[in-house]
């Protein structure tokens, strides 16, 4: 089996050696950790911190770890197995259902993940600005984001994502300054290891596992890999400056989630829960002014925004290159899956069809947003299982950079608890909806 991966005849870009020309070659990290954090972390961390303070911290901590280590390993194995090859191409050479599977999870995700990440792009801009409906901002905001990602322009959306990190930084963690926290409590919540009572709308293992679907580990972890071959890193010399720009990414991904977790502590608990993605840009208008609105708000846009962009483009890659890896069997690929007319179908399919769920009488963001983190846990265990083995065998990546006995203990670990959160996925989503 073999793949045909875009622009291979461009010259690479140089492999950095300094550390200025390390922090000038950042970005994949950026580009992927922005897609991550999104409608997901804004609602899952606010939810935990209104109704359970500091004490589910702990979850977060175990999720950001397992992302960690999860994306670790793939992009080892994109950067350097034997054959060359994709991560997608290694999951269809353990199994050929895996391409056909994740062609169509590309699909049924697009969807599911755009739902609520339209919804919520335009309940923010309709809070904020204070005028209009939520279809017509989510139908100006899609419009924008399709002529960005209709054709494949790597450079131009890194710097769309650099941008956007220094409003999320300035929001989130600005807000979360003004507003105080209790750094005790903040150290206490990230090794206690409790499970809260019951508290407001959501139960907490539902609060935990959604934090794990939207934090831990999901499909678009498997988008990396394509931000990496746009960004031209191919080969054995770009794992170093890949693991600083992803460790750095990943740094800043888990302090944007502190921060939105403090303000729903400090603000909403233990009287108060998240309903409405008005009600923490509420609260803080109230103790900040009208400043602390905008500042909040324009976070959480640039959250939200980011996925938008991110998840069309990362999924019309993999859905396009799994779709090829399907009809080509074990034989070689001869298209270039961004150039494939496929791409663009389902950029557009993730971009448009989540405006059905802008029809007032929907239901709302915050709801959306919780059962589809929760949800996408399902997929967890084929994943992890498949890209276990496929690291940890010479026979895939290779006798140099196949799993150390740790690495294969951590993936054992996290195996099990990928099956078991699967379990209480399903458990939560059917006690949420029977109203439980």
């Amino acid at each position: 089996m073999s793949s045909v991966s875009p622009d291979r005849s461009q010259t690479p870009p140089p492999v950095p050696r300094t550390f200025a020309e390390y922090i000038r070659s950042f970005g994949p990290g950026i580009v992927v950790v922005l897609t991550w954090l999104g409608a997901g972390d804004v609602v899952d961390m606010g939810v935990a911190g209104s109704n359970y303070g500091y004490s589910l911290l702990w979850v977060l901590v175990v999720a950001v770890v397992m992302r960690f280590l999860f994306v670790s390993l793939i992009a080892r194995y994109q950067l350097c197995n034997q054959h060359g090859e994709g991560v997608l191409d290694g999951l269809a050479r353990l199994h050929p259902w895996y391409a056909p599977a994740l062609f169509f999870a590309a699909i049924l995700m697009g969807h599911v993940y755009g739902a609520y990440m339209t919804v919520g792009v335009g309940e923010t801009c309709r809070n904020l600005f204070r005028f209009g409906a939520t279809w017509h901002w989510a139908l100006l905001c899609n419009a924008v984001a399709l002529v960005l990602v209709f054709r494949p322009a790597y450079e131009r959306l890194e710097w769309a994502f650099k941008f956007f990190l220094a409003v999320l930084s300035i929001s989130f963690v600005g807000c979360a300054v003004w507003v105080g926290f209790n750094p005790v409590g903040l150290l206490q919540g990230m090794y206690r290891l409790e499970m809260p009572d019951h508290a407001g709308k959501f139960n907490p293992m539902l609060v935990a596992v959604a934090m794990i679907g939207a934090v831990g580990g999901s499909l678009m972890n498997l988008v990396y890999p394509y931000f990496l071959e746009a960004k031209g890193w191919r080969g054995p010399q770009y794992r170093r400056v890949q693991f600083y720009d992803f460790l750095l990414a990943v740094t800043v991904m888990m302090i944007l989630n502190l921060a939105i977790w403090t303000l729903g502590a400090e603000l909403l608990y233990p009287d108060k829960q998240i309903k409405t993605l008005d009600d923490l840009p509420r609260l803080l208008s109230a103790m900040l002014g009208e400043g602390g609105r905008w500042l909040f708000y324009l976070g959480i846009f640039a959250a939200i925004y980011t996925s938008v962009l991110g998840h069309s483009a990362g999924l019309a890659f993999m859905g396009s290159h799994a779709w090829l890896r399907w009809q080509a069997g074990s034989g070689p690929i001869t298209s270039d899956y961004r150039q494939h007319r496929l791409y663009r179908w389902i950029v557009l399919w993730c971009l448009i069809t989540p405006m059905v769920w802008t029809i007032p009488g929907m239901p709302d963001f915050v709801t959306l947003t919780l059962v589809a983190n929760s949800a996408q846990v399902v997929l967890l265990p084929v994943l992890a299982g498949g890209l276990w083995w496929i690291t940890a065998s010479s026979r895939y990546i290779g006798a140099a950079f196949r799993n150390r006995w740790w690495e294969n203990m951590v993936m054992a670990l996290l195996f099990a608890l990928a099956i078991y959160g699967a379990i209480n996925s399903v458990r939560s989503i059917e006690q949420f909806v029977k109203g439980g």
